[in-house]
């Protein structure tokens, strides 16, 4: 017996050391790999000059958008993953045209859009404004997509020369779409939607409670998508040098001009004026090869991309800074990562800017529909006390700045929306669910003892109390007045002026320019124009600096090492359930024009369940299909 144990403990000793030894042999490798590939990044050689005729290719890969969503380690994995979620960054995209326009060794800006995922008007007419910046500077540029969207054809309108594959379309169809309205849906399954708003307008919870849009919903969309639809259509007739009214024509008389070309797509675009010629891409690539020249190392013609040329660039570090503090996605209480707006997290970087000695003046971008009122006036809070710092803040308005996106520009000595920016929505509303009556078809009921009317009274479970409602709608109330009251203070105006404009409608820039809701239109490089020239800056003495969250530790060691080690570490791949695959497929069949079904309703779940029972919520729900 005693021999056996003596075998036993020997084997457990030895498998024990076995085990540590691998241990240590795979611990001292990865570091191994972490030293070489640090070595690698301090030592590698600079990439050599650009040769001079060479071409920027600007291949826009995912949705445009003010700043990466997630985290730098979150987005490596993602890659490592295979999920193509890419991401332009607005800024990014700036900085490269600008730099191009400047650059003797860039002969041209070659656009390509194939994976283009849109943005909405006023980020378009950013890109497109600084495409006009390159050409201005002698620099021609082309576009060239196997098929263009709605979006990619305004960019790809401001080139000298549209390319187009023969195989491929045009496709513009105008703004707007449908939206779903579930209110007779859910009253046969016995659910009740609880909406409660303050402003006529305010139709965020309509879709929940009725069969059909309103006559102010159909007043306030018919008066913005048909002013952003004439721009649209005005900006790309007047860069292709097309009669006025050309689109709309070619739109209404579809069905009958493209019968006249066979159905060919790509002809009947040639035939309209909206591209020069059809090519493939081989045939691009060789007349870019006849007037940029060979690369023998690619063998391709000559030319440089993106990501590459943007890592290239040295930009001066002057000790003044105007900071940018950017208000991308939904409102929310606490804090929240980049693409959503945190009460928390976005009131602390403002503060950050505000204690900073070389940030001199603040700009705050704003891209947001709204959300929490609490969240919002915590970050107009802040703004407040950076103005009273002697710090100026002017706030410059991307694609939606509405409802709580408006909220938050009130603290500010300037607003600057583009003419497409969708703003406004100056109301207050409240959803939540009531699901009494379905539980009761199924023979669920509740019941209890409460020692006040109050306690429990928010059970989606029991019908709505009455006490109740009027306790949220007396919030909701006092909610929009101080929200009237804030837009009074900023625009110098009476209440009762404000109240005429407000109501919960949105306007476009431009209407909101001629309503006295923001001060004027231009872009984003105009806002900070504005504040250097507030705060007393020279020019050339100053320089735009974002003002983001710190990455931690990992994400710090992640966007020095790259892609290349994410990508060599075996990662499960992410899948959905059929089930699910197939709900998001009949969701998108049912509302391809704008976020599916599914989302949407998501959202307003989301919502209803984050929120306690009256606290209001100033949101938009708006956008632009």
């Amino acid at each position: 017996m005693s021999r056996l144990f003596s075998m036993l403990r020997r084997t457990v000793v030895g498998t024990w050391w076995a085990l540590d030894v691998v241990r240590r042999t795979l611990l001292n490798l990865l570091l191994a790999l972490l030293l070489l590939a640090l070595a690698w990044w301090a030592l590698r050689p600079g990439p050599p000059p650009l040769v001079p005729g060479t071409t920027l290719v600007l291949d826009l890969q995912g949705p445009l958008r003010e700043q990466f969503t997630g985290s730098a380690r979150d987005n490596l994995l993602r890659q490592a993953r295979g999920d193509n979620l890419r991401q332009v960054r607005l800024r990014d995209v700036l900085a490269a045209l600008d730099a191009a326009g400047r650059d003797p060794a860039i002969a041209r800006v070659l656009l390509m859009t194939d994976d283009f995922a849109g943005a909405g008007p006023a980020s378009l007419r950013e890109v497109a404004t600084a495409l006009q910046r390159v050409r201005a500077a002698g620099k021609p540029v082309w576009a060239w997509s196997a098929g263009y969207s709605q979006a990619a054809y305004f960019l790809a309108a401001q080139a000298d020369q549209v390319f187009l594959h023969p195989m491929g379309e045009v496709s513009i169809t105008g703004y707007g779409g449908h939206r779903l309205y579930f209110g007779e849906a859910f009253s046969r399954v016995g659910v009740q939607a609880h909406v409660l708003r303050a402003g006529a307008y305010k139709n965020a919870g309509e879709t929940w409670v009725a069969s059909g849009p309103s006559p102010q919903t159909l007043e306030a969309d018919r008066t913005v998508l048909d002013a952003l639809w004439l721009d649209y259509t005005t900006t790309v007739e007047q860069a292709r040098k097309l009669p006025a009214g050309s689109l709309a024509a070619l739109i209404e008389q579809l069905p009958a001009r493209l019968a006249a070309v066979g159905g060919d797509g790509a002809a009947l675009a040639r035939q309209a004026g909206l591209v020069d010629a059809l090519k493939t891409p081989d045939e691009l690539e060789a007349l870019l090869r006849e007037g940029a020249g060979d690369d023998p190392v690619r063998k391709s013609f000559r030319r440089v991309g993106f990501g590459e040329y943007l890592a290239r660039q040295r930009f001066p570090r002057p000790e003044a800074v105007v900071g940018v503090v950017v208000a991308e996605g939904e409102i929310r209480d606490g804090n929240a990562p980049p693409g959503a707006v945190g009460g928390d997290s976005t009131a602390a970087l403002i503060h950050r800017a505000r204690e900073d000695e070389r940030v001199k003046a603040l700009v705050l971008r704003v891209d947001s529909p709204g959300g929490s009122a609490f969240a919002s006036e915590r970050i107009r809070r802040e703004l407040v006390l950076t103005r009273a710092a002697g710090k100026p803040v002017v706030v410059s308005m991307g694609d939606v700045a509405a409802s709580g996106g408006y909220w938050i520009a009130t603290a500010s000595d300037e607003v600057i929306a583009d003419p497409s920016t969708i703003t406004g929505s100056i109301g207050v509303i409240a959803m939540f669910p009531g699901f009494h009556e379905a539980l009761a078809r199924l023979g669920l009921h509740t019941g209890g003892h409460t020692t006040t009317w109050l306690a429990g009274a928010a059970d989606p479970s029991r019908p709505l109390d009455p006490r109740l409602a009027q306790v949220i709608q007396s919030g909701i109330d006092h909610t929009y007045a101080q929200f009237t009251s804030h837009v009074a203070d900023a625009r110098q105006r009476p209440v009762a002026e404000v109240q005429a404009v407000a109501q919960g409608r949105i306007w476009t820039g431009a209407q909101a320019l001629a309503r006295g809701l923001v001060d004027r239109t231009g872009r984003l490089d105009d806002a900070l124009a504005a504040a250097a020239q507030r705060a007393q800056l020279a020019d050339g003495s100053w320089r735009a600096a974002y003002i983001e969250a710190e990455p931690g530790r990992l994400d710090r060691l992640v966007l020095m090492l790259g892609s290349s080690l994410v990508q060599a570490l075996p990662l499960p791949q992410a899948t959905l359930p059929p089930e699910a695959t197939d709900l998001l497929a009949l969701a998108r069949a049912w509302w391809p024009a704008g976020a599916t079904a599914a989302g949407a309703l998501g959202d307003a779940l989301r919502t209803a369940g984050a929120l306690p029972p009256g606290e209001p919520l100033a949101h938009c729900l708006c956008g632009v299909p």
